[in-house]
């Protein structure tokens, strides 16, 4: 069990961005589906969720992932606008390369479903810059001066 412990310890930020991530996922495809069932439409409903699983996101980054603790106003301000336009900004990244992927070959189908490869490497590098743009950009430790 120690060495369980001790790869926790040494992986912990980036374990729980996996778990968590996992759990936006979730609160993502929930709130569509609800708000679907709501009677709202689907383009709406996709909205709504993406906003819906940022915030969620965030809150567990925030507080879990990165351990910002500050309740400060500005500080509040600054890192939920960081951490929204920032996944703006990843979105378009991802809506900008999946087709790129598909014309330099990465169109293949994986489980009849094509490209499926292409989106699961999109995924994987929207996730890492997500990850990155949370550490260095929005959750960013200050360091002490001290």
């Amino acid at each position: 069990m120690s060495i369980m412990n001790d790869v926790f310890a040494k992986h912990k930020e980036g374990i729980l961005y996996i778990i968590f991530g996992g759990f936006t996922v979730l609160v993502s495809w929930g709130t569509y589906a609800l708000f679907v069932l709501l009677g709202i439409d689907v383009n709406i409903s996709n909205i709504l969720s993406w906003i819906c699983a940022v915030t969620f996101a965030f809150v567990v980054n925030k507080w879990f992932v990165f351990m910002s603790r500050s309740v400060d106003r500005a500080v509040l301000v600054k890192e939920v606008g960081s951490f929204f336009l920032l996944r703006i900004v990843t979105g378009v990244i991802a809506i900008i390369l999946f087709p790129i992927l598909l014309a330099v070959g990465l169109d293949q189908s994986l489980f009849d479903i094509d490209g499926l490869i292409a989106r699961i490497t999109v995924s994987m590098v929207e996730i890492a810059l997500n990850y990155a743009a949370s550490k260095f950009i929005v959750f960013r430790k200050k360091e002490n001066n001290a």
